[in-house]
């Protein structure tokens, strides 16, 4: 069946008014249902709310950003910023067209103030942050780019749409309406599972970061007689060295060997095979790298009757190895 989607336009208004024009008329060829605040009359109700309502009825939102943050809203956030918050809250797709270089851009299309400025910087990175945005540079260009964008939008998150109930056939509903359940079901499968991780996260007052100090101890044998050692790590040095050997499952046995060749590589006079870590250090090594969120220990693995955990990274701890680890470019 037909369906036609309704997408919602925001953006700020005076300086973009063609534009909005170009990319409304581009909806319309695309058989989409245009919805933007220009098209509605006041309302009675608060203005907010009201825009909260259209965005509900959405399929799709479009947000096209250009050089002005726009007009405050009372906690001094701009709408557009705001209705951005509120469909992404809402899982709405985004999509979203940024100007390429908004300080190139004529006075009366721009942000007089810094403050606004800055605004409307941190506005663009945050949009930016964790999904696919097409820049512009012409207005001429947004009619093309909505086409593309949308498009392919569309094609690989359809949405519920709209139809006429004219066209609408009972099995045809009875299959949309069993794809939503499916879909329903696995979201709420996923809820549960995030509500599941929650619960293992540790609420420990005053915890350590990761920028402080811990300070492990050991013995080695310096071929005469065992002497003490001591070397201070930060958290995140801890985590830096171990961290590549919990992508796949890995005994805490041998989690204590990565740790203690650690100290010795920081250390060139300790040799690995005459040092040994205490103990006692490095369970508190396991336990803090848990309360911090990046560590789960399993202690089902047992090997000839000796339980010996295994420790892997979680979703937290595997992105913060990725940041620690990962090599960037020289600066020339």
């Amino acid at each position: 069946m037909d369906k036609r989607y309704q997408v919602f336009v925001s953006s700020t208004y005076k300086d973009l008014k063609d534009e909005r024009q170009s990319v409304t008329e581009t909806l319309m060829g695309m058989d989409c249902i245009p919805a933007s605040m220009e098209l509605f009359p006041a309302a009675d109700e608060e203005q907010w709310e009201f825009i909260k309502k259209i965005i509900d009825d959405c399929d799709y939102y479009l947000l096209i950003i250009g050089g002005r943050y726009g007009s405050l809203s009372p906690d001094g956030i701009s709408y557009t910023e705001k209705e951005f918050d509120y469909a992404v809250e809402k899982r709405i797709k985004v999509v979203a067209l940024i100007h390429r270089s908004p300080n190139k851009l004529s006075f009366e299309k721009s942000e007089e103030s810094p403050e606004a400025r800055e605004k409307l910087q941190a506005f663009r990175e945050k949009v930016s942050t964790g999904r696919l945005v097409g820049y512009w540079d012409q207005g001429s260009e947004l009619a093309g780019l909505v086409a593309l964008s949308l498009g392919k939008t569309i094609r690989a998150y359809p949405a519920v749409g709209w139809i006429r109930a004219s066209e609408g056939s009972s099995e045809e509903l009875l299959k949309e309406i069993n794809e939503l359940r499916k879909e329903n079901e696995r979201l709420n499968q996923e809820l549960s599972q995030i509500k599941a991780l929650k619960e293992t996260v540790y609420d420990v007052p005053d915890l350590a970061g990761f920028d402080d100090v811990f300070e492990l101890h050991g013995t080695y044998w310096d071929g005469f007689a065992s002497s003490i050692w001591k070397v201070k790590f930060t958290w995140r040095q801890i985590f830096y060295y171990v961290s590549p050997y919990l992508v796949a499952s890995r005994s805490e046995s041998s989690v204590k060997e990565v740790l203690r060749d650690a100290v010795c590589f920081a250390n060139e006079y300790l040799g690995s095979a005459m040092t040994e870590l205490e103990d006692q250090d490095f369970q508190t090594v396991a336990i803090q790298l848990k309360a911090l969120g990046v560590v789960k220990v399993d202690v089902s693995n047992c090997v000839g009757g000796v339980i010996d955990p295994l420790w892997t990274l979680t979703g937290e701890g595997e992105k913060l190895m990725v940041e620690l680890r990962a090599v960037r470019k020289s600066a020339i």
